[in-house]
């Protein structure tokens, strides 16, 4: 079993996006394996189509810029290079997040682009279990959780490489304790 921890950025807006679509615009994740170790790492900006310019709160959040996104490939394409590094078609593999929002983020992006959504149902929602976990009142921001856990956040908040990295840092530490499948 491959445990694909994954982070999404996405296009934002200070407001409603224009057309109402926010649009995934990094993709980062860690992968790993039965023993709790890492085994590589996935990284990939995505230059979103139905608002290509990124606004300044975008890009001041995420530290994104617009040269990242303008000199990466389109989302059908990073899809496709994502899935076969998880390797969804000869893998056995959980996708994890810290909360519903990047999984729902994936679900919208690959409709829009009409990909086949059913490679996502192999899913797990960290936040939830962590909270559960660690007999807490509320579910923790991640930045709160990995300092709750004594670990120092590294990487760029709000970047989803950075945040990847720091949730597998729980996810291992807690490797036997989670609940999936």
């Amino acid at each position: 079993m491959n445990y694909i921890i994954f982070d999404l950025e996405a296009s934002c807006w200070l407001g409603r996006p224009p057309q109402g679509v926010n649009e995934i615009i990094e993709i980062g994740a860690v992968k790993v394996n039965d023993y709790g170790e890492v085994d590589s790492i996935f990284v990939k900006f995505v230059k979103p189509t139905i608002n290509p310019v990124l606004s300044a709160f975008c890009t001041k959040l995420t530290s994104i810029t617009q040269a990242d996104v303008d000199k990466s490939r389109t989302f059908p394409h990073i899809i496709q290079e994502f899935m076969d590094w998880i390797g969804v078609d000869e893998e056995n593999y959980t996708l994890i997040s810290w909360g519903k929002y990047d999984r729902t983020q994936l679900i919208d992006d690959c409709r829009l682009h009409k990909v086949d959504v059913a490679w996502l149902d192999h899913y797990f929602n960290l936040k939830p279990a962590y909270r559960a976990l660690k007999n807490l009142k509320d579910e923790p921001g991640l930045k709160k959780a990995v300092k709750l856990e004594g670990f120092e956040f590294t990487g760029i908040h709000h970047r989803a490489i950075s945040d990847a990295e720091n949730l597998a840092k729980i996810f291992i530490k807690y490797f036997k304790e989670w609940s999936i499948g």
